[in-house]
């Protein structure tokens, strides 16, 4: 006897001629109408909760832009207006930023053109950041900036290496076909260098490790990304993005690398014409005799080495330079509390011997332009916290104030 009996969906009862589609399981069926319903239920459920239903999806799907891209030259002129000085550095970053959007942009058959990605070697201070941040505010394409402190081998306490381009995508507002295009800058890159010349003595989570994981980011490949960052688990959605045309710019100071410099340059040489060659050193500049050997010498592996093939380096700042780096530059120090002033009606004026003692005080701390801001802050907390108040038509800094106020805080250091 023939089974006559209809199918109807077990959640809502419609009968299967009603329905565009009815899926059978074990003694139960559901219709696609169910189906619709059961996911928008789902995915604001767990909106509600800050989760991702479908990361995925939430990616969006844009034409891929094209980058307008200016002539090397022109980006250093750019590059001019925010950083001071470093033309060796700005020349390389120029260049490689220039070929590397060039590449993309043309549709190569017969030949394969690789990544330019850099790596930028400096004392802290020295404007390492600020070159990366002012590449990628002019060319308008998403920008990160990542610490390579907080990077580990999978399983341990840390991040992984796709975190990195988790920043990317939120920077990019989850566009991936924008993020493919980005600016990622690794920060701190020397921290991750092999922390020993036998890496089978113990595991190096956070050194070695972390080189051979950001191998397969740097050369170009298909990754799973977490849309939140942090480490990966097998029940998360991912979100794939392709590296192949992501301008990674890696940065570090490598303490103790002048010392590596020295010895290559000074080995196996003896006599009156080694003694010359050593006084022709610029040993306060010395890492602009760096090579590629001297980064494995450092701690880090060959394979990382080659996927970073444009190597440059950023000079100590010289007490000139960083006279014009409180007042020349676009985001001038002097300018930026100059405006805050101007905002409350008043203007602000400094004595030459200010600019100069705080000069001083950066180069005796070691802190490079970085260290002007702390500095500049320290000297006029006083002055920005009575002006408001008194609506003075001039505020002018002596050299007295900033002596007095640096001279202060000093005092309770010391007593501290």
């Amino acid at each position: 006897m023939a089974n006559n009996k209809r199918k109807v969906c077990s959640f809502c009862g419609t009968n299967e001629n009603q329905v565009n589609m009815l899926v059978g399981g074990m003694n139960a069926f559901i219709c696609d109408r169910c189906v619709m319903q059961i996911y928008t239920l789902a995915e604001e459920s767990m909106s509600v909760m800050g989760l991702d239903f479908n990361p995925q999806a939430k990616a969006k799907t844009k034409p891929i832009p094209k980058t307008k891209v200016p002539k090397p030259e022109d980006i250093k002129t750019f590059l001019d207006q925010y950083v001071i000085g470093q033309d060796e550095a700005k020349k390389y970053l120029s260049v490689a930023v220039y070929n590397h959007y060039k590449r993309i942009d043309q549709d190569l058959t017969d030949i394969e053109l690789e990544k330019s990605n850099v790596i930028m070697i400096g004392d802290t201070g020295t404007g390492k950041t600020l070159l990366a941040r002012s590449i990628a505010k002019m060319l308008n394409v998403p920008f990160s900036i990542v610490d390579a402190t907080v990077l580990t081998e999978a399983g341990y306490v840390g991040e992984d290496v796709e975190s990195i381009l988790s920043r990317l995508l939120q920077a990019a507002d989850y566009d991936v076909a924008l993020a493919e295009r980005g600016i990622v800058f690794i920060d701190e890159i020397d921290k991750i260098a092999r922390k020993g010349d036998n890496p089978s003595i113990t595991r190096d989570v956070s050194g070695e490790g972390v080189q051979q994981g950001l191998l397969k980011l740097l050369e170009g490949s298909q990754v799973n990304v977490p849309p939140k960052g942090g480490r990966k688990h097998p029940d998360q959605q991912y979100i794939v993005v392709d590296t192949k045309n992501i301008l990674f710019i890696c940065g570090g100071a490598f303490n103790g690398m002048d010392s590596i410099i020295s010895r290559r340059m000074n080995t196996q040489k003896l006599g009156y014409r080694a003694l010359q060659e050593q006084n022709s050193f610029d040993r306060d500049n010395i890492l602009q005799y760096m090579a590629p050997a001297d980064l494995r010498s450092f701690g880090l592996i060959p394979e990382i080495i080659g996927r970073l093939p444009v190597l440059t380096y950023l000079s100590p700042l010289s007490k000139d330079t960083l006279l014009k780096i409180l007042t020349e530059p676009k985001n001038a120090i002097v300018k930026q509390y100059q405006r805050l002033f101007e905002i409350d009606g008043m203007k602000l004026e400094f004595e030459d011997a200010v600019l100069e003692y705080v000069v001083d005080k950066a180069i005796e701390f070691k802190l490079g332009a970085r260290g002007l801001r702390s500095i500049f802050e320290t000297i006029m907390v006083d002055a920005m916290y009575e002006s408001p108040s008194k609506k003075k038509k001039t505020v002018k800094i002596t050299l007295q104030d900033a002596q007095a106020r640096i001279e202060k805080i000093a005092a309770k250091q010391h007593v501290a």
